[in-house]
């Protein structure tokens, strides 16, 4: 399967979907006009991610690296998922992880450059 055409598009004057088709948390429904991406959908390609990830690296060892803040969450979903086709599959692939934060501001005004922070050994991931 070519997976560079395995995508969904959503365009931009896509109206999303009904909330009364989902179970809104009580504290959101007054900020909420619709749901753009049901979270199951994001689950679904997480893990479509996390295979095509494995097949890609067949037995060569990932370096998984997270940037911090906003992205810890994916990151530790499609993580999760990756460690569950190492359990359930006839292959296993060696994976490494790494926390990074990009600073690129000063209080309020940015930089104009970006500073790593963190990341034991950022060599690895050549």
């Amino acid at each position: 399967m070519d997976t560079k055409k395995s995508f969904i598009r959503i365009s931009d004057d896509d109206k999303g979907y009904s909330l009364d088709q989902f179970c809104v948390p009580k504290h959101y429904e007054q900020d909420l006009d619709h749901v753009l991406i049901p979270a199951g959908l994001i689950h679904d390609r997480t893990e479509r991610l996390a295979r095509d990830i494995v097949a890609d690296f067949g037995s060569e060892a990932i370096v998984g690296l997270c940037i911090l803040k906003g992205g810890y969450k994916f990151f530790t979903d499609l993580l999760d998922k990756i460690q569950v086709l190492n359990r359930n599959s006839g292959q296993s692939v060696q994976l490494a992880v790494d926390f990074i934060r990009l600073k690129s501001y000063v209080n309020d005004s940015s930089t104009g450059s970006i500073e790593v922070i963190g990341g034991d050994n950022l060599h690895n991931l050549r």
